[in-house]
């Protein structure tokens, strides 16, 4: 009869809870888009190193050979074009403009710090001297960092996104449940999903124009025209995508809503919307993508605060720094799309069971 060492048990058992809690954790890196840290952390962790290694290469090596064979590419090639603006930039030149445009808008953080602080001086010194009635309140009016537009862009995106979501999962719920719902939606989704954002612009700013004339209220008229803007352009994404999850669903679980007698919210709620899940959310990540697009166009030609402004304006700028400062903003406008993409997949992973991305 043999005996197991209780050392050799409890060894093995600490490595099956590491392996486990890699497995678990290996989800979430699939939503950040790190994925290969999890053959890292099995390597480190004694599971096959050799394969593990062969994951590693194919997983971070290959997109970091690509990224530097395309650096290397753009390097060499780039100041042999020569524009209006002058040479393309390489990357050097547009990780220069990174530089100084953190250092502007540190600056002009700055600026808002000394104004905010001689006001209060002001108002304090007014106050000692009982003029409490010349006490003035002033917003800082400095012009807006390249951090404000970015900010400036998200909150509308996602302001127009919602809107969309709310108009267009509804929608899409009628028309999955009804033909004759779908029968009178289709035509206008038919009609209305291929329109430009050039051409929806115009016609928003009028209405917005006429309908919010003082630009007083809660929302600046810029900023409306922009949300819904993006709003036209990206419902029909998860309209069409909504429609098609509900219409899929097992036609057993509407049998089973009849014969339990449930109301029509009950049915949407417990039945509709947990099946429908995976391919709503679909619907809302392109849907957002889309929005993103969208909002950068009407920006430009709208000259709306925002990404879209900022590349317009180094464009009309014309200096022999504007077309690297327009690249900054070509490769911030890129990764904000993917860190958007991937806040819809983890809410996605929070509230589906779908393994799809």
């Amino acid at each position: 009869m043999t005996t197991t060492d209780p050392d050799t048990l409890s060894s093995e058992a600490r490595r099956e809870r590491l392996f486990t809690r890699i497995n678990k954790a290996d989800g979430w890196f699939q939503v950040l888009g790190l994925g290969w840290v999890t053959p890292i952390l099995k390597a480190a962790a004694g599971d096959n190193p050799k394969a593990q290694m062969k994951q590693i290469w194919r997983l971070l090596g290959v997109p970091l050979l690509a990224i530097g064979i395309f650096l290397a590419a753009w390097a060499t090639f780039a100041p042999q074009v020569q524009t209006s603006l002058g040479a393309v930039p390489g990357p050097a030149q547009v990780w220069e403009q990174v530089g100084k445009l953190h250092a502007d808008a540190k600056r002009e953080a700055d600026k808002e710090v000394a104004f905010y602080i001689r006001q209060d001086e002001r108002n304090a010194k007014l106050i000692a001297d009982g003029k409490e009635d010349k006490v003035k309140e002033r917003i800082y009016t400095g012009k807006p960092t390249y951090y404000d537009q970015i900010w400036t862009s998200i909150k509308t995106v996602f302001f127009g996104f919602v809107i969309a979501a709310a108009i267009a999962i509804p929608l899409g719920i009628a028309a999955g449940l009804s033909a004759t719902a779908n029968a009178a939606l289709n035509p206008l989704i038919q009609i209305f999903k291929p329109v430009s954002p050039l051409a929806w612009l115009p016609i928003v700013t009028m209405i917005v124009s006429a309908l919010y004339a003082n630009n007083d209220g809660m929302f600046s008229k810029s900023f409306l025209i922009s949300a819904i803007t993006v709003t036209l352009c990206s419902l029909w994404p998860t309209l069409i995508n909504t429609s098609l999850g509900v219409a899929s669903i097992d036609k057993d679980l509407i049998s089973v809503s009849r014969v339990l007698k449930m109301n029509t919210w009950t049915k949407i709620t417990k039945l509709v919307l947990p099946s429908a899940l995976p391919l709503i959310f679909t619907g809302l990540r392109l849907s957002l993508g889309v929005g993103w697009m969208v909002l950068i166009a009407a920006e430009m030609l709208a000259q709306n605060p925002g990404l879209g402004k900022f590349v317009w304006d180094e464009f009309q700028n014309g200096s022999s720094q504007s077309l690297a400062k327009i690249m900054v903003a070509v490769f911030t406008i890129g990764i904000i799309g993917f860190l958007l993409d991937r806040v819809m997949y983890a809410l996605q992973s929070m509230f589906t069971f779908t393994n799809n991305r």
